[in-house]
């Protein structure tokens, strides 16, 4: 649900494009597929190894393979083992640890699972993941090899693939982003359904900024991942649904959390279709969703609010950007105010020369008063106070935004130059 520090000159550009130019040094146009059980308890974490899968095509960036677009709460480090060069990087955030902040994980432990995709080495590679507690620390790592011919790893995607069709095509796979949107609590009777919801939800995107303007850089494929059960999970109510991912609301005891810790069967269904990131509609009409930095954005489609939620979510889930509202008044664990979040859309300003100061206008006070015009609550760049679930001590770029509310028609305009650079970062 959350994410930022956007720091791309244009000598990391240069260096991108130049090391794009070595992908088949290295790579070969297949997935690996990592997946990984992060583990323990608000005191300890670790990190084990689950399993890993080859999938038949690589979907990811072929630029910038040695940087990162945002730092997130985790990375993955990809080194060739002859010569200990980094060779790939990717970032992340994951379940596990937004529930180190809960009260639960003050007196149990638990596992959670996590599968992330890199390209597939030619040769022997050193993998090495890194978890960050809430100051940006590292809290748990662990380095393996994998020897690209092991009999063992797992061949997925080679047929009996899940139903799908192209909502839209920008190009291909290595030119594009390419966005997968499933089906969750949809049996065989919804399938038409289904594909009609995918379809608002890809409409509801490229409604937006920055994605409208640069929609050709996208490829939206939605794959019909089919339940036994029609809806999904709402154990406040005590309804259980067998559903394709077995998601379910009230994580954390948050009536509106909907998440699912299913997610290697995420991934099973999409194996053999090219996909990066991920969105999951949800067969209800119960209000809700999640979204979680390069995991997935999980959202309902059947709520009068779903055309803003969806896009809300996949604002986190690709954008790494963070929730703009607040309703605390103590600090969030995940947020301590001696650090600056590394999601660009929210500061304690510990930082904020690396982050939206230099849109803002001299003389601007800080904090900023909220504006109360119609045509400035959503553009007018400030620096106020309440952000990342907590109203003091945090601020935000605009008085509102998508980020913040559903009411919001835009993304503000801090929050459309960083998605606009990530988007740049992916496919230039």
């Amino acid at each position: 649900m959350k994410k930022t520090a956007w720091i791309l000159t244009l000598g990391l550009s240069l260096c991108g494009h130049a090391f794009a130019q070595n992908f088949d040094d290295y790579f070969v146009d297949k997935t690996l597929r990592l997946d990984y059980i992060f583990t323990g308890n608000a005191d300890k974490q670790d990190i084990c190894l689950d399993e890993l899968s080859s999938l038949p095509q690589w979907a990811g960036r072929h630029t910038h393979l040695s940087e990162l677009p945002l730092a997130g709460n985790g990375e993955i480090t990809v080194k060739d083992k002859a010569t200990g060069k980094v060779i790939y990087r990717t970032s992340f955030s994951s379940l596990f640890q937004e529930w180190l902040g809960e009260k639960e994980a003050k007196v149990l432990t638990r596992g959670f699972e996590n599968t992330f995709l890199v390209p597939y080495p030619k040769q022997p590679a050193e993998i090495t993941v890194t978890l960050k507690d809430a100051y940006q620390k590292p809290c748990a790592t662990l380095t393996h090899e994998v020897n690209p011919k092991d009999i063992l790893i797992h061949q997925r995607g080679t047929g009996n693939l899940t139903p799908h069709r192209y909502l839209w095509k920008g190009g291909s796979s290595e030119k594009c982003i390419d966005v997968a949107i499933m089906a969750e609590g949809y049996s065989a009777k919804d399938e038409a359904l289904f594909y009609k919801d995918a379809e608002i939800a890809c409409e509801s995107l490229f409604e937006h900024e920055p994605f409208k303007k640069l929609k050709d850089r996208f490829n939206i494929v939605a794959v019909f991942s089919e339940s036994k059960d029609s809806g999904v999970s709402i154990p406040r109510n005590n309804e259980w649904k067998t559903t394709a991912v077995s998601s379910h609301f009230d994580t954390f005891y948050s009536d509106r959390y909907l998440t699912t810790r299913s997610v290697k069967a995420i991934h099973n269904w999409l194996a053999g279709i090219p996909y990066e990131h991920i969105i999951i509609l949800a067969n209800t009409d119960t209000y809700g969703g999640g979204g979680i930095y390069n995991s997935y954005t999980l959202t309902t489609a059947h709520h009068s609010m779903f055309r803003p939620v969806v896009v809300h979510e996949f604002g986190h889930s690709f954008g790494g950007l963070a929730d703009e509202y607040a309703y605390d008044e103590a600090p969030s664990p995940l947020y301590p105010y001696s650090v600056e979040p590394w999601e660009p859309n929210i500061t304690t300003l510990v930082h904020f020369e690396n982050k939206w100061k230099d849109m803002v206008e001299p003389g601007t006070p800080i904090p900023t008063k909220p504006q109360t015009d119609e045509k400035l609550i959503y553009t007018k760049i400030g620096v106020y106070e309440g952000g990342g679930y907590t109203k003091k001590g945090i601020y935000r770029p605009t008085t509102e935004c998508r980020m913040k509310i559903n009411e919001a028609p835009v993304f503000c305009p801090v929050c459309q130059r960083s998605l606009e650079r990530t988007i740049r970062f992916y496919t230039e």
